[in-house]
């Protein structure tokens, strides 16, 4: 006697229908997963939390603590800012601090060997910075917060020396400063009206 297969070849295509709308479902997810990861991907901000201070207010009721962040935001390719942020918690100080530092960005130039056009001077509150050009392979020869300004505008071969307050703030600050003050080449030409090799001669 002959089997008898119930339901036929519909049996095979509900499966397989099903099994494509399982495909599916997976793809979508897969999609949104990687369109959400797709903007921190293409972020090329960087921060960097220098110093996280807890603070005192003193109001009419008593003392009100809250943090101090102080944040360097910079995307290593010539742009770099300081921020502060102040909040109940650390979290959202660092937030707003990243916040106040994208506000704030600077452009600074860099030579073809990753260093500086020429030695710069800046101040900031009690703290003044020296900055100077340096050969390729030197390296970031700088400390604390000046440090990591050269390296979050994307600085790569520079000597830095701090003098006056070793405040962390005041350091970055200066060091921004001094960054702000450097002209490239092309500035100066400009500024005097002249062609680059008008300059040059």
């Amino acid at each position: 006697m002959a089997k008898r297969n119930i339901g036929g070849g519909d049996s095979n295509s509900n499966f397989e229908g099903e099994g494509g709308r399982d495909e599916k479902r997976r793809g979508k997810r897969g999609e949104s997963k990687r369109e959400r990861r797709a903007p921190e991907k293409d972020s090329e901000w960087q921060e960097r939390v220098v110093q996280i201070r807890r603070v005192t207010k003193v109001v009419k009721g008593g003392k009100k603590l809250s943090f101090r962040a102080i944040v360097i935001v910079g995307n290593e390719k010539g742009r770099v800012g300081v921020g502060v942020g102040k909040a109940a918690d650390v979290i959202n100080a660092v937030k707003k601090g990243v916040a106040d530092g994208k506000k704030h960005l600077i452009d600074v130039p860099i030579t073809k060997s990753s260093s500086i056009p020429h030695p710069t001077t800046g101040e900031g509150g009690g703290a003044r910075v020296l900055v100077r050009p340096a050969s390729p392979g030197t390296g970031v020869i700088a400390g604390g917060a000046v440090r990591t300004v050269l390296e979050m505008a994307g600085v790569k071969n520079v000597l830095a020396k701090q003098l006056g307050s070793g405040n962390p703030l005041n350091n970055a600050r200066a060091a921004v400063n001094a960054l702000s003050a450097l002209r490239t080449f092309g500035d100066v030409a400009r500024a005097r009206d002249l062609t680059l090799e008008q300059l040059y001669n």
